[in-house]
């Protein structure tokens, strides 16, 4: 099976990336195909060699890295003893509905109509 994803944008030519995926059976590698310009191939040659790596080693660990801050700049927050106290005293005491919020539980849902 392969998936195609594209993006496009005013300022960027448009990218394409291609994910081949493979039987569950066995080997759970799959492949990413990516079309690039030679001064962003030779940039990325050039610090994967700065650092020993290939280039597929030095796209894959930015990648991932890159991945991982992402899912935790959403999912994980830090919180002082006080701050973390606050924050759960507003969790178990929200406030009131404003009336935009009353007004909006009170119609029927689009879907019962």
């Amino acid at each position: 099976m392969e998936k195609a994803l594209s993006s496009h944008s005013k300022h960027h030519k448009a990218a394409t990336v291609a994910v081949a995926s493979r039987p569950r059976s066995g080997d759970r590698r799959g492949s990413i195909n990516l079309r690039i310009e030679a001064d962003t191939r030779q940039l990325i040659d050039e610090a994967a060699a700065i650092l020993g790596k290939t280039r597929t080693e030095f796209m894959l660990e930015s990648a991932r890295r890159q991945a991982v801050d992402v899912l935790l700049d959403q999912r994980l927050f830090a919180l002082g003893p006080e701050r973390y106290d606050a924050f759960l005293h507003a969790l178990d005491n929200p406030p009131p509905p404003g009336p935009k919020l009353a007004a909006l539980m009170r119609r029927v849902p689009a879907w019962q109509k």
